[in-house]
């Protein structure tokens, strides 16, 4: 049965006293789904019991996406729950902040994302990618866990781009806490009410204790850096150090506390991303070997045997394309969260003040008015006229607008090159055929993505 709220948007239908609140934690993905495919591109979701209860109002159409992020975006805040849980354990960083910290923040940050500057660390991500290729050598049984590998090589690439030289201690202290404050946030930041932090509870205290030792490792390189410099892979300045020199026009720059939120939000944003669209881009292609073989065919053609660099990333389009189509069916941020400042018509509905306005690229990338057939894998989607048919925003795993991820032209190159000399070397052949999956900070597989490997070449 449907029910319409006050400003007419239809409501996916729950159980009573609790609403969606249980298929919401089960499945959120799929409950986001369901309440498309019933009620349209603009549905109202209501979760947990009276009184504590909190109504989502989803937009699925690319369209509507636009309006939140892009043409209508200073009406669409990050003042929900859930972000604020992100900024009390990750730091007030470029991903969290708003206002004039955000605009200072980026003002900060911008010139050290310039395309010239991402595309100097082509030789960094070459360099990490030859380590797992080399590791994969003793693989057993010849099987690898393409969504685990992936998550270490991002990983790494990303600290050694961050940090120069201090990458093993960061790995080391990121792999054993970041699950425990991500898992922290995701409880509480979708909880209908919370304890304080302080309070000592096990759960409280694991996260504090997680948190302390991030912090820590954080704020002893940030200390150690402010004495001695370090280089990165091509012989300049690593991300830390610039972050560090970093100066407005006031010729104010970033405090310890600053640099070390920044960090914290690069290391969580510039490691999940890339990591969960690797996975899944090889992942696919272990499921779809003529495609495979295509962008195998392109990759030989282009490179040969050179190692590959930012200036490939033009020459291998079809590659490209294979990367595209895994975003689109598995986006790093499948879900978007804001509050809305004032009431807001959007296809047709009125969205209320205060409301708290859910995107879900998850949905919007397998909507059938953008994508025929939409579970099926297909990168000739991403073929230059088949874009230009689409909506702008029928695909945005970036995000969008003046908040669009600063990072994304360092993820695509960070992908591309990695990608073209994975393939170069292994062929895949899929040993799961369906990977679970959960939306958390990130998209995330719940259980293992193997494939069966072949080397390729010596």
């Amino acid at each position: 049965m449907t029910v319409e709220a006050d400003a007419g948007i239809p409501g996916l239908e729950g159980v009573p006293l609790l609403g969606s609140l249980f298929d919401l934690k089960s499945d959120s993905l799929g409950t986001y789904l369901r309440a498309r495919q019933r009620h349209g591109d603009v549905v109202r979701i209501s979760a947990g019991p009276p009184g504590l209860r909190a109504e989502l109002y989803c937009v699925f159409s690319a369209e509507g996406a636009q309006q939140v992020l892009a043409s209508e975006s200073a009406n669409f805040r990050k003042d929900n729950a859930f972000y604020q849980e992100v900024r009390d354990s990750f730091g007030n960083g470029l991903l969290t902040s708003q206002d004039e910290d955000y605009l200072r923040q980026r003002r900060l940050v911008q010139p050290l994302f310039t395309r010239k500057r991402v595309d100097g660390y082509a030789g960094a991500v070459a360099d990490e990618t030859e380590g797992t290729l080399a590791a994969w050598a003793e693989a057993r049984d010849g099987i690898v866990d393409v969504a685990a590998e992936m998550t270490h090589l991002a990983l790494r690439a990303v600290a050694r781009i961050l940090f120069g030289t201090d990458v093993d201690a960061t790995v080391d202290v990121v792999d054993r806490c970041f699950p425990v404050i991500t898992e922290y946030v995701l409880r509480r930041g979708y909880s209908p009410a919370n304890i304080p932090r302080g309070w000592p509870t096990p759960g409280n205290r694991r996260a504090a204790a997680a948190m302390d030792e991030l912090y820590a490792v954080c704020d002893g390189i940030i200390a150690a850096r402010g004495k001695a410099p370090a280089a990165d892979a091509e012989g300049g300045e690593d991300l830390l150090t610039l972050l560090a020199a970093a100066e407005g026009a006031d010729g104010t720059g970033f405090d310890a506390a600053e640099l070390r939120d920044q960090v914290l939000i690069f290391l969580l944003a510039g490691h999940e991303t890339t990591a969960t669209s690797l996975g899944f881009a090889l992942h696919l292609v272990g499921r779809h070997p003529e495609e495979q073989a295509r962008a195998r065919e392109e990759i030989s053609r282009v490179l040969g045997d050179r190692t590959p660099g930012a200036a490939d990333l033009d020459r291998l389009p079809y590659l490209t394309q294979v990367l595209k189509e895994a975003m689109r069916l598995y986006p790093a941020a499948p879900v978007i969260g804001r509050k809305a400042v004032a009431a807001t018509e959007i296809g047709g509905h009125v969205v209320p003040a205060g409301a708290d306005v859910i995107l879900a690229p998850w949905v919007t990338h397998r909507h059938p008015a953008y994508w025929p057939d939409p579970d099926r894998f297909d990168p000739g989607r991403f073929a230059p006229e088949a874009e230009a048919g689409r909506p702008r925003y029928a695909w945005f795993p970036f995000g969008g607008g003046p908040r669009a991820c600063i990072g994304q032209h360092f993820s695509m190159l960070e992908s591309v090159i990695a990608l073209a000399m994975i393939l170069r070397a292994y062929e895949f052949e899929a040993v799961d055929t369906e990977v679970p999956v959960h939306t958390g900070i990130t998209l995330r597989a719940t259980g293992p993505a193997r494939c069966r490997i072949r080397r390729t070449r010596p």
